[in-house]
């Protein structure tokens, strides 16, 4: 089988876009594959059609390891967030290819059923003001949808520390939303790489009565070392690793011990094939699997499957119950959570769904942004 050609498909909503990819084949099938990146689509596009018309037109889809080594290292330059997305969405679609050409579902290429149900934790319900009384109408929402796990970031747009007042009324929020769930409902804190070291423990400690099942991201990504401040002071749970792209970006975290859940997000890391590497080097480590997921339903349902054949992924994150719902509509066979707040294990070939490309093409790139830094952000409105 070869690879005869690719196309992509740009999908805009007010504060992400959604990039799909689709591979042709000269058999006929086709396979697909989904990258959101942060701020950077038009450069996504063209590192696509520049590696796609290098490496993957008249490659096999069934031979992703000489792809793979192609683009991170016959390129000779260090891939990084770029490369490795572009990376991702060629070698998702060929396990979407793969899948269907043998007739089983994605996860069986990846090592078989780990597990029945897939749990996953809600983000981007929080587009409210920032006040404790709207963040419980707007968690009470999110339980009723099922689900027993939700993400937040309260900390509004701040940046290395908080004032007073500002770490008062994160604590608060934080409190409102523990209240309206109860205690059986894991609540993580996204800090985005917000803080300093010492900000970070002197928030730790101000939460930590609110029971978080991690803080995420508490301090920038590139310096691992400064996650030591943070494991020091605080006994919670630390996740990171959205902004790791390669395995050797991970590999420091693992071995000073300063990460509980790793957090890689496999529309960024290289696709599956790297990502079940990863596991297991966490699993060495007695480390747990997060994926980060701002994808829509083919990307959500990439990391589906993964999470379906992985010991040791933990949960899955999920946008598209609140954050643009309608990009369910994009496909035919959306992944969903039911209610017992897990996702069901997909069984048709491949990843199982095909893009509606007359949703898509009704939902035109839009050059919508998210900046963390600005007041407003969590709105998620967009400020392109």
């Amino acid at each position: 089988m070869k690879i005869t050609g690719f196309r992509t498909i740009v999908v805009g909503a007010p504060w992400r876009e959604l990039t799909f990819v689709e591979i042709d084949t000269d058999e006929g099938i086709v396979g697909t594959g989904e990258v959101r990146i942060v701020n950077k689509t038009s450069t996504l596009v063209a590192a696509i059609r520049e590696l796609g018309d290098r490496y993957v037109v008249g490659s096999d889809p069934f031979d992703t390891s000489r792809m793979m080594w192609n683009i991170q290292r016959a390129e000779y330059g260090r891939p990084g967030e770029v490369a490795q997305s572009a990376l991702a969405a060629f070698e998702v679609a060929c396990h979407d290819v793969v899948g269907q050409a043998l007739g089983v579902p994605v996860w069986k290429l990846l090592g078989g059923r780990f597990r029945d149900r897939v749990p996953a934790y809600a983000n981007g319900w929080y587009q409210v003001e920032r006040d404790p009384s709207a963040y419980r109408d707007a968690a009470s929402a999110v339980i009723e949808r099922g689900y027993r796990a939700v993400k937040v970031d309260p900390f509004g747009a701040a940046s290395a520390e908080l004032a007073p007042d500002e770490r008062r009324r994160a604590v608060a929020l934080l409190e409102s939303v523990r209240e309206t769930v109860g205690d059986d409902v894991e609540i993580y804190v996204e800090m985005h790489g917000r803080f300093t070291g010492a900000e970070s423990v002197r928030v730790a400690r101000a939460i930590e009565h609110v029971e978080p099942g991690w803080i995420e991201e508490p301090v920038p990504p590139e310096n691992a070392a400064a996650l030591r401040q943070v494991r020091l002071g605080t006994h919670l749970p630390i996740a990171t690793g959205e902004r790791h792209h390669l395995l050797h970006d991970v590999r420091e975290l693992l071995e000073l011990g300063v990460v509980d859940v790793l957090q890689c997000d496999l529309t960024h890391f290289g696709g599956l094939t790297p990502m079940r590497t990863l596991a297991g080097w966490a699993d060495v480590h007695y480390v747990q699997l997060a994926p980060h997921n701002v994808c829509g339903p083919v990307g959500t349902m990439a990391a589906l499957h993964l999470a379906v054949a992985t010991p040791n992924v933990k949960v899955i994150e999920h946008f598209n119950d609140f954050a643009d719902p309608w990009v369910q509509e994009l496909v035919d066979h959306a992944p969903t959570v039911g209610d017992d707040g897990c996702f069901a294990v997909p069984e048709r070939p491949g990843l199982g769904l095909r893009l509606d490309h007359d949703a898509c093409a009704a939902r035109p790139a839009t050059g919508g942004t998210i900046r963390l830094f600005t007041p407003g952000w969590e709105r998620r409105q967009g400020t392109g």
